[in-house]
């Protein structure tokens, strides 16, 4: 009977040891879990502030390159006019003087 509660007592020691070891892995699971997840959310906020940085850029050139469009057909427009002044400075002088 003594060698059975002995072996009950070993056993219920051995099981505890597991369970102690079972607690000890899941928490260092759970940490490493923490880290990883904490990583991530670095590496996506380091994404996203590359993308910002990317969409500024780009959209910078976009303005950019309609500004100077619009500059183009603004002089283009601007000679155009003054030509048209001109002929018709000289389509009046034309009426006017013989």
């Amino acid at each position: 009977m003594s060698e059975l509660a002995s072996r009950e007592a070993a056993l219920d020691q051995q099981i505890e040891q597991a369970r102690e070891e079972a607690r000890r892995e899941v928490a260092a699971a759970e940490q490493e879990a923490r880290r990883i997840v904490s990583e991530a959310e670095a590496r996506a906020g380091q994404l996203q502030a590359e993308h910002d940085r990317t969409l500024e850029a780009e959209t910078g050139r976009i303005r950019e390159e309609a500004r100077a469009q619009a500059q183009a057909q603004a002089q283009d427009t601007q000679a155009r006019a003054a030509g048209r002044v001109q002929q018709a400075a000289e389509q009046i002088l034309r009426a006017v003087l013989p």
